[in-house]
């Protein structure tokens, strides 16, 4: 067994401070001959980790942002041969490590959702922090937020809002949107922003602003990132050596139910199933063991330095020599939006 590795310390120009960054390289354990891919490239934080490991490793690097990937070539011509950085989605990963030929795969970290730089662009339309453009997107391609927001039917604003968002005001949320866009088209972050919080009043004590879980709810819908999480699961599942480790960063519950569930149906632990995933879980081939114990967590050192991980939990498996079992369809349920609530009780 391998010395846990420690994380250096992030440069301090960094516009991202990757989160768990020692633990998700002691749970990786990377080292050796062949490949460790890096779905969630974004500042590199974890790239730069990995390259750093052992030299006999190199990276592919994914990321669906053209900035990152244009951001990304400094330390693309650092790593001297080591680190491809590839545009596209993480839920491709399987295909695109086909594609670049780099051998056994090693290792596969995601850290899910928005990054910083994402977060502090206005441009970007991530965030009501500054008024900006309600885009949301990614990439650049597809739909934006603003499109969603404008064209939508009520019903399905609610639906997105409650089920992505977690926003118990969905319908009253909804039903602003669409009363505001009678007036003219909603463009801006902040325009947004307002109408939420003319519905859903701040609760006592909290810095968190009321538009938050109506954003969150619709940039999941935007870029489909439970969707794509699914498919990442299934594809590092598919892509990894026999020992090779996936670790995967969550944000939010929505996520983090995602990535437990999975792990436990393909890991033999949901021996009474559940009710997501009744039949399946019980009869899945053991593909995957666990390396970690639960949710790892930050600790008060990294939170004080990081507020930004105060959610953040990491989830870790090792691949077994076990076949790979069929696609775990039920899984795909955690990520859509259920028929079920369409129409259902909602204030």
């Amino acid at each position: 067994m391998r010395t846990p590795i420690r994380a250096a310390a992030a440069p301090a120009s960094a516009p991202h401070v990757p989160v768990l960054l020692a633990e998700v390289l002691d749970a990786l354990n990377p080292g050796g001959e062949g490949i460790a891919i890096d779905g969630t490239f974004g500042a590199g934080g974890y790239t730069r980790a990995l390259l750093a490991a052992d030299p006999a490793l190199r990276v592919l690097a994914i990321d669906r942002d053209p900035r990152a990937i244009a951001g990304g070539q400094a330390l693309v011509a650092e790593a001297q041969g080591r680190l491809a950085l590839v545009p596209g989605r993480f839920g491709d990963l399987d295909t695109l490590a086909a594609d670049a030929g780099e051998g056994p795969v090693r290792g596969v970290v995601l850290d899910i959702g928005v990054s910083s730089m994402q977060l502090d662009t206005p441009e970007r339309g991530f965030s009501f922090r500054h008024d900006g453009p309600l885009d949301m997107r990614m990439g650049a391609d597809g739909p934006s937020a603003a499109d969603l927001v404008n064209e939508a039917d009520e019903a399905e604003l609610a639906d997105i809002i409650y089920h992505y968002g977690e926003e118990r005001r969905s319908r009253a949320v909804a039903r602003a949107i669409h009363e505001a866009r009678r007036r003219g088209r909603i463009e801006g972050t902040a325009q947004l922003a307002e109408i939420v919080a003319g519905v859903v009043r701040a609760e006592p004590g909290s810095h968190i602003h009321p538009a938050t879980r109506t954003f969150q709810g619709l940039r999941i819908a935007v870029n489909d990132e439970l969707g794509e999480l699914v498919r990442a699961l299934h594809a590092a599942e598919r892509v990894l050596a026999p020992g090779g480790r996936l670790a995967v960063v969550t944000f939010h519950s929505l996520e983090d139910r995602i990535v437990k569930q999975f792990f436990a149906a393909r890991s033999g632990r949901a021996a009474h199933g559940s009710r997501h995933l009744p039949a399946q879980a019980e009869a899945a081939t053991r593909s995957l063991t666990p390396v970690t114990k639960g949710p790892v967590l930050p600790g008060e050192a990294e939170l004080a330095r990081n507020p930004r991980s105060r959610s953040a939990k990491l989830r870790a498996v090792a691949r077994t020599d076990s076949p790979v079992p069929a696609p775990l369809s039920a899984i795909e349920t955690l990520a859509s939006l259920p028929e079920k609530i369409r129409g259902g009780a909602r204030r």
